[in-house]
């Protein structure tokens, strides 16, 4: 069945403004080192290793653009990349729940991270992301609670889908909605990706592209 014509541009639009290239400008590890506030800001949050460096990579078809870890924790700032000409930014944010300690989680993210999605006022929407072959976790609640609490609107991604069969993954999908649907700062829409496959991408580009516009 071929897309409604509205998709197809919207999937142009995503694609046309991620042909223009993405580059790496700053890290932030303090609120007074943030960059002014310009363009439109996106931010990836989500547990360590669930894999936010790798879907930045795939979003912009840039291998080597956000560097990627084995090492679960590993980023401990705000890393921004610029892209293409439209003021889109991209913010990897501090990968969570290492410990697995909703405490924890609130008193790392009731520092910088809370400030910033609270208090960026060019910050458009945080993408959660979610792996799709595991359990949502007591540190995602804390997580999305904060977010609820900033009234920053934030949007469910499960990464990994290509792990799991057809079903499970549907399954998945609808109990990851149900859980949205539980937030008030949270969108019900929730989009599946792969950095592997490539699955989602076009609609990730796109839902960028509208923000950015």
């Amino acid at each position: 069945m071929n897309q409604p014509q509205d998709d197809q541009a919207a999937i142009e639009a995503g694609r046309v403004l991620f042909a223009q290239g993405a580059q790496f400008f700053h890290a932030a590890q303090t609120r007074a080192s943030l960059p002014p506030a310009e363009g439109a800001e996106i931010a990836l949050a989500g547990r360590s290793n669930v894999g936010k460096s790798s879907l930045i990579n795939a979003i912009t078809g840039m291998r080597a653009l956000a560097r990627v870890s084995v090492t679960p924790g590993r980023t401990r700032q705000l890393n921004f990349f610029a892209v293409g000409n439209r003021g889109l930014v991209l913010v990897d944010m501090p990968g969570y729940g290492y410990a697995e300690a909703p405490r924890s989680i609130k008193r790392d993210w009731q520092g910088l991270m809370f400030d910033y999605v609270r208090g960026r006022p060019n910050l458009r929407r945080v993408f959660l992301l979610l792996d799709a072959r595991v359990e949502d976790k007591p540190a995602d609640h804390a997580v999305m609670d904060l977010l609820d609490k900033a009234a920053m609107a934030f949007q469910l991604v499960l990464t990994k889908s290509d792990k799991l069969k057809p079903d499970a993954l549907a399954r998945k999908r609808a109990e990851v909605q149900a859980l949205a649907r539980k937030h008030p700062a949270a969108l019900h829409d929730v989009i599946v990706t792969s950095s592997e496959t490539g699955a989602g991408m076009d609609e990730l580009r796109a839902v960028l592209a509208a923000l950015a516009a």
